[in-house]
C-alpha cells in the first residue's frame, strides 16, 4: 500500500524542524501543477517569487498574468477556503493543509463584455485574440498599462469642471513666434470680435435679440482670457440692460471650432490668435455658457476595476525579481564562448521542387542597422519535394556572448540561388559574380526577451515573404520587425536551435548598476594616449556624414566623449553612432556617460529615437529630455507636430513595454487631442501582421484609460464605415450620372436612418477626423459630389455644429494610400515651423490630411481655390501651348483683387508662397509636378498637392526621366513675381533670397529632417523602405560642405531651374494634351 504523503497528516506542522525544506503543491489557475521546495520560514512573496519562476518553465505559462494579479487561498484549520492578503505572512504561521496553496485572480467581479466588445470594434480586433495567443510579455504589458490607465481614470474622476475642459479641449499655446514677440514688444493692439451663442436656450424668444449680440474690442496682447470675458459681459449687461452674469458662467471659443481660450495665458499666446494675425483678418471669438460646453460629465468616468479590488487586493512584501538577487542566474557578460545557432531545418519553402532549385541561407547578428560581426552563410543546400531542407549545420559567430548587446538581433535570410546570364535578381552588397540570390523570406528575433533573458534552446521562427518594396543594398532585413510571421500554416518556418551556455541557469543581461559599475572600472584602467585635434573633429561633427568617415576617426571622435559632454552637448546623436557596440567596454561607457549627460532639446532628442538608436538606455535617454520641462518644454503642439514619426518609431522599440509608448500613452490620456491622433495613427495600420499585436494593445490601453471618448471615437468609425459603403456602391457604378443619383440617394437615406439627420443626431455631433475641434451636425449632400479620379473620391460637406461656423468639406478617398501625402504634408509643417522661428513666414498652406485604415483616408479641402490647369482653361487658353504663355495666373488674380493693394498683396503671398515650395519640394524630392496638382488660393497662395514621388523618384517615359529640373519655376510664375516686369526686376531678386534663406535654414536642421524619415522607413511606404532612401535628402541638404560652399550649391540649382524653365513648360504641354482637364 502507498504511504500517505507526510504533509497530509494532521500533526504534520507539529513534527517538522524550523530548518526543514517543505514540498508545497501549487494549483495555477492555467491547470498546471507545480511540486515547490520552500523554507519553513519563507514568505508568501518569496514563495510567489519562486513559484512564477519555476512555472515559466512549464506549459501554458503564458496563460498567467503579472503575478502581482494573484493571490493564494489555503484550507485552514477549520476546514474552511482562506484568502491570503497580506504576503509578508510566513508559511509556517499559516501552516496551509496538506501543504497546499491554490493560486487565483484577485477579482470580485466579471470582464465587462460591453466594454471589451466596445474596444474591440474600435481596434478592430477582438481582445480574446490577445488572450489566446498566450504571450508573458503581452501579458505582462496589458496588466501594467490596465494599471495606468486606472490611475489617470481615477484622477480625471476628482478633476474640476474647468481641468476637464483643458482635457478634452487643450487651448493651442504657442511661445515661440515671431508675431508673439513682435506684438508684445511694440504692444500692439489686438482687434478682436465677439459673438454669443445662440443656442442657448435658457431665454426665451422675447430676449432672442440678447442671444444675437455681438461686439468688437481692441484689446493689449498682455491680455488674458478672463480678462478679456468681463469686458464682453459688461459691455452686454451696458448695451442690453443684463446684469447677474458672472465670468465663471462663461467661457470663450473660437467661432465654428471647439477651440476653447483659458487658462492664464495672454491673448497673444493663442494660436487661433496668431493665425487671424499672420492672415490679417479678425479673429472671432464666442461667448458660450458652461452648460453649452460639451464636457463629459462624473457618470462617463466609470472605469473597471478588474484587477483593483481594495478588499482582495494583495499587500505586497518588499521582496520581488528586481529587489533581491535571483537565484539560479548567470550573467551574459561572464560567458566569453562564442554566440553559436545551429539550423536544423526549413520547411515550405516558395520554390519550385522539379526544378531542384539551390538555396541559400544567410544569419547575421545586428545593432540597429550595423553588422556586430561577421555574417553567416550556407550555400549547396537543394530542397526536396516537400519544400524542405534538413540541415543541423551550426553557425559559430566571431563575437563572444559577453560583447553581443542587449538590443542586438538575430536576422536571417532564405534565398533561391540563380546562376548563368542575364539574370533579373536584384543585385545585392557582396554579391558573387557568377550567381544572383533571389530572396524568398526572412525573419529577425531578438537576441535577448523582453526580461533581459537571453533565449536559448531550440524553437521555430515563421518567416515572411521577401518583396521588391525592402529597396536595400543588404540582403538581410535588419531593419525589419522582431515578430514571427502570424499566419503560421503558409509562412516557411525556420526551426534553430540556440546554444545553452549554462544548464539549468537563465543568463541575464547585467542590472544597469552592474553596467555602470563596469564602466568605472574600465575608465581606471584606461591609458591617457595623445589627444587628438579637438578643433577639426569638433568641425566634422558640425558638417560631416558619418558613413563616409574613417574608422580612425570615429574611434578619435568617441575618445574626446568628456570634452563633447562638457562643450557640445548638442553632438552626442553623432558620438553614439561612433561607438563599437560589439565591444562591452564602449556599451558600458555609452550607458554611463548617457547618466550624466546634459538633457538635449526636442530637435537633438528627436534624432535618438530613428532605427540608428536601438539602445533600450539611449532610446530611454531621448524620452527622458522629452519629459524634462525645466529645460526644453516638449509642448502638446510640439508632440502633435511630430507625433506621426513618434508612432512609427515604436517599431525600432524591441519590446511593447518602453519608455516611449508610456510617453506617448500618458500624454495622450492627458490631452484628449494628442488621444485622437494617436488613436487614428495606431488603428491606420491594425492590418499590419506585424504591428497589429503591439498597437493593439497600446489602442485598447488608451481606451480603457480614457472611456469617455470611446463613443466620441465610435460616432467617427460609424461615419467612416457609412462613407465607405457609399464609395464601394459608387465605384460599381460606370455612368456618371447613376453615380450620383446613387451617391443622392445614399446620403439621404443615411441621413433619415444613419444618425446624420436631425431626427437621430445625439447630443454632442461627431467630430471631424482631420481636425477634433471641429463638431459635424449633418451631411449636407445637395452640396456633396463624386470627384473625377480613378478610385471616385467623395467631395463631403458636413454642416458644422456651431451656428456661425462654416460649412466643413473633406475629401474622403477609399482605395488610395494616403500615408505619403501624409507625410509628406506634415514634413512641410515642420519646414514651416523652422521658418517661423527665424522670422521666415512664407504662407505654407500644409492642409489637413489622416490616413484611417488600410487605403482609406481624408484630405482637408482648400476652398477659394483652383489648380494652375483650371485657371488656363478659365482664361481660354488650355491648349498645348497654354504652357508657354505668361500671362493667364496674374489675369486670374486681379479679377478677385481688384484693387492695386489687394493686387500688391496678393502678389506678395504668391511670391513667399511659391518660394517656400521651391525649396520644399526640392529637398523632399517630390515628383510629379504638373498644372493639375499646383493650385493657386484667390488670395494669391501658391501650394502643391497630391504627393505620389518623393524623395527623387521621379517618372520616367521611354527611359527617360520626364522631369528634368530641381524645383518647379516656369515663366508664367516669375511673371506674376516681377508684377508683369521682366525676369531682372527687383521683385525676382527678393524671391530668390526667400529661396536662400529657406534652404540654409533647413540645412541647418538637416539631421532632424533625416531624422524624420529615418523614423518612417518601417512604415511601408514604397518609396521609404530603407537607409538608401535617405540619401536623397543627403544630397538636397549637402551636409558635407561648408555654408558657404552649400549657398553656391543651391544657387546653382536656382539657376538650373530658371534657365530650364522652358523643359517644365513642355512637360505640363505634354499633360495638357494626355489629360483632359475638367473642372
Amino acid at each position: 500500500m502507498v504511504p500517505i504523503p507526510a504533509e497530509y497528516l494532521p500533526d504534520f506542522w507539529n513534527q517538522i524542524s524550523t530548518d526543514c525544506v517543505i514540498e508545497v503543491t501549487c494549483l495555477l489557475p492555467n491547470g498546471i501543477i507545480i511540486l515547490l521546495n520552500v523554507q519553513y520560514n519563507a514568505t508568501l512573496a518569496d514563495i510567489k517569487e519562486d513559484l512564477w519562476e519555476e512555472a515559466a518553465k512549464y506549459p501554458l505559462y503564458g496563460k498567467l498574468h503579472n503575478m502581482s494579479v494573484y493571490v493564494f487561498t489555503y484550507i485552514n484549520s477549520m476546514a474552511e477556503k482562506e484568502k491570503l492578503i497580506d504576503e509578508s505572512r510566513r508559511l509556517c504561521d499559516i501552516r496551509p493543509t496538506a501543504a497546499v496553496l491554490i493560486i487565483t485572480e484577485c477579482r470580485d467581479e466579471e470582464v465587462d463584455d460591453s466594454l471589451n466588445v466596445s474596444i474591440g470594434h474600435l481596434i478592430g480586433k477582438r481582445l480574446q485574440e490577445f488572450d489566446s495567443l498566450n504571450n508573458s510579455e503581452v501579458n505582462e504589458f496589458r496588466f501594467k498599462m490596465r494599471k495606468l490607465g486606472e490611475e489617470y481614470t481615477e484622477n480625471r474622476k476628482k478633476q474640476t469642471w474647468q481641468e476637464k475642459l483643458l482635457y478634452q479641449f487643450p487651448p493651442r499655446i504657442s511661445t515661440n513666434s515671431y508675431i508673439l514677440t513682435e506684438y508684445l514688444k511694440e504692444n500692439k493692439y489686438i482687434k478682436i470680435a465677439s459673438k454669443f451663442d445662440n443656442e442657448y436656450n435658457t431665454y426665451d424668444s422675447e430676449n432672442s435679440d440678447i442671444m444675437q449680440s455681438s461686439f468688437t474690442f481692441n484689446v493689449p496682447p498682455n491680455f488674458k482670457p478672463r480678462k478679456l470675458l468681463e469686458m464682453i459681459l459688461t459691455k452686454r449687461a451696458t448695451i442690453l440692460n443684463r446684469r447677474n452674469e458672472r465670468t465663471n458662467e462663461y467661457v470663450l471659443k473660437v467661432c465654428g471650432q471647439d477651440d476653447f481660450l483659458i487658462g492664464e495665458y495672454e491673448i497673444i499666446k493663442f494660436q487661433y490668435i496668431q493665425e487671424c494675425i499672420s492672415r490679417e483678418i479678425t479673429p472671432t471669438l464666442v461667448t458660450v455658457h458652461v452648460d453649452r460646453v460639451p464636457v463629459s460629465q462624473a457618470n462617463d468616468y466609470e472605469t473597471l476595476d478588474i484587477y483593483d479590488n481594495r478588499k482582495n487586493k494583495p499587500i505586497p512584501y518588499n521582496s520581488t525579481n528586481t529587489l533581491r538577487k535571483k537565484k539560479n542566474t548567470l550573467s551574459s557578460w561572464s560567458i566569453t564562448d562564442n554566440y553559436v545557432v545551429t539550423i536544423n531545418m526549413v520547411s515550405k519553402l516558395n520554390v519550385d521542387p522539379k526544378k531542384n532549385p539551390e538555396i541559400g541561407i544567410q544569419c547575421g547578428l545586428f545593432h540597429g542597422g550595423k553588422p556586430l560581426c561577421e555574417t553567416q552563410k550556407i550555400f549547396d543546400t537543394y530542397s526536396d519535394e516537400k519544400c524542405e531542407l534538413g540541415l543541423d549545420i551550426p553557425l559559430n559567430f566571431e563575437i563572444a556572448v559577453q560583447n553581443i548587446p542587449k538590443a542586438a538581433r538575430l536576422c536571417f535570410v532564405i534565398y533561391e540561388v540563380v546562376r548563368g546570364k542575364g539574370t533579373k535578381s536584384k543585385k545585392f552588397k557582396d554579391s558573387p559574380k557568377d550567381w544572383m540570390p533571389n530572396p524568398l523570406a526572412w525573419v529577425n528575433m531578438s537576441v535577448f526577451d523582453f526580461k533581459s533573458q537571453l533565449k536559448t534552446g531550440a524553437m521555430t521562427l515563421y518567416m515572411w515573404t521577401y518583396t521588391e518594396e525592402l529597396n536595400s543594398d543588404m540582403i538581410l532585413n535588419p531593419l525589419g520587425t522582431v515578430v514571427g510571421n502570424p499566419n503560421t500554416e503558409y509562412a516557411t518556418a525556420i526551426s534553430i536551435f540556440i546554444k545553452s551556455y549554462a544548464k539549468d541557469q537563465a543568463i541575464l543581461y547585467p542590472m544597469l548598476e552592474v553596467v555602470k559599475s563596469f564602466a568605472k572600472e574600465v575608465e581606471k584602467e584606461k591609458e591617457t594616449g595623445e589627444v587628438p585635434d579637438i578643433q577639426l573633429y569638433k568641425k566634422q561633427l558640425h558638417n560631416f556624414d558619418l558613413y563616409e568617415v574613417h574608422d580612425q576617426d570615429r574611434k578619435n571622435m568617441w575618445s574626446l566623449r568628456y570634452y563633447w559632454r562638457d562643450h557640445n552637448p548638442e553632438f552626442l546623436p553623432k558620438v553614439l553612432l561612433c561607438i563599437d557596440w560589439d565591444k562591452r567596454e564602449e556599451v558600458s561607457q555609452a550607458v554611463y556617460l548617457l547618466s550624466e549627460w546634459p538633457k538635449l532639446p526636442i530637435e537633438k532628442s528627436l534624432e535618438l529615437l530613428d532605427f540608428a538608436y536601438p539602445d533600450h538606455e539611449v532610446r530611454s535617454f531621448a524620452v527622458q529630455c522629452l519629459c524634462d520641462v525645466r529645460q526644453y518644454n516638449f509642448s502638446d503642439e510640439d508632440l502633435l507636430l511630430f507625433l506621426l514619426q513618434l508612432v512609427q518609431a515604436i517599431k525600432h522599440e524591441i519590446f511593447a513595454d518602453c519608455d516611449l509608448v508610456q510617453f506617448l500613452l500618458k500624454r495622450a490620456l492627458s490631452n484628449q487631442k494628442i488621444g485622437h491622433f494617436l488613436f487614428w495613427h495606431l488603428k491606420s495600420e491594425m492590418q499590419e501582421p506585424s504591428v497589429s499585436v503591439r498597437f493593439g494593445i497600446i489602442l485598447e490601453a488608451y481606451l480603457r484609460g480614457t472611456q469617455e471618448h470611446i463613443h466620441i471615437l465610435q460616432k467617427q468609425l460609424d461615419c467612416i464605415e457609412t462613407l465607405k459603403k457609399c464609395s464601394d456602391v459608387i465605384r460599381t457604378k460606370k455612368d456618371k450620372e447613376k453615380a450620383r443619383a446613387v451617391l443622392r440617394e445614399y446620403l439621404t437615406k443615411s441621413t433619415n436612418e444613419s444618425g446624420f439627420g436631425y431626427s437621430r443626431i445625439p447630443a454632442h455631433h461627431t467630430r471631424n477626423p482631420l481636425d477634433p475641434t471641429y463638431r459635424c451636425r449633418k451631411i449636407r449632400y445637395d452640396k456633396c459630389r463624386i470627384m473625377d479620379s480613378k478610385m471616385r473620391p467623395l467631395w463631403v460637406v458636413f454642416e458644422n455644429s456651431d451656428t456661425y461656423g462654416d460649412d466643413v468639406y473633406i475629401i474622403f478617398k477609399n482605395g488610395d494610400d494616403l500615408r505619403q501625402d501624409m507625410l509628406t504634408l506634415q514634413m512641410i509643417k515642420v519646414m514651416d515651423r523652422l521658418w517661423k522661428g527665424e522670422n521666415l513666414d512664407l504662407r505654407m498652406n500644409p492642409y489637413g490630411c489622416i490616413s484611417l485604415e488600410h487605403r482609406v483616408g481624408m484630405i482637408e479641402v482648400v476652398l477659394n481655390a483652383e489648380t494652375i490647369a483650371n485657371i488656363q482653361k478659365e482664361k481660354g487658353m488650355f491648349t498645348a501651348t497654354a504652357a508657354f504663355r505668361k500671362g493667364p495666373i496674374l489675369a486670374w488674380l486681379k479679377d478677385y483683387n481688384t484693387t492695386e493693394a489687394a493686387l500688391n498683396k496678393a502678389v506678395t503671398e504668391f511670391t513667399l508662397s511659391c518660394a517656400g515650395y521651391c525649396v520644399a519640394t526640392y529637398v523632399l524630392g517630390i515628383a510629379d509636378r504638373h498644372s493639375d496638382n499646383i493650385m493657386v488660393k484667390r488670395n494669391g497662395q501658391l501650394f502643391h498637392i497630391d504627393f505620389g514621388h518623393i524623395l527623387g523618384h521621379f517618372k520616367e517615359k521611354f527611359g527617360f526621366k520626364r522631369e528634368r529640373v530641381p524645383f518647379v519655376l516656369t515663366h508664367d510664375f516669375v511673371y506674376v513675381i516681377n508684377k508683369g516686369q521682366n525676369s531682372k526686376a527687383l521683385e525676382f531678386k527678393i524671391f530668390q533670397e526667400y529661396c536662400e534663406k529657406a534652404f540654409m535654414i533647413l540645412r541647418k536642421h538637416g539631421n532632424l529632417i533625416l531624422s524624420l524619415f529615418a523614423m518612417m522607413i518601417s512604415t511601408g511606404l514604397p518609396e521609404l523602405t530603407s537607409e538608401k532612401d535617405l540619401n536623397y535628402l543627403r544630397e538636397t541638404l549637402v551636409l558635407n560642405k561648408t555654408d558657404e560652399e552649400a549657398l553656391q550649391h543651391f544657387r546653382a540649382k536656382f539657376n538650373e531651374a530658371l534657365s530650364n524653365s522652358w523643359k517644365t513648360s513642355l512637360n505640363w504641354a505634354s499633360h495638357n494634351i494626355a489629360k483632359n482637364n475638367k473642372a
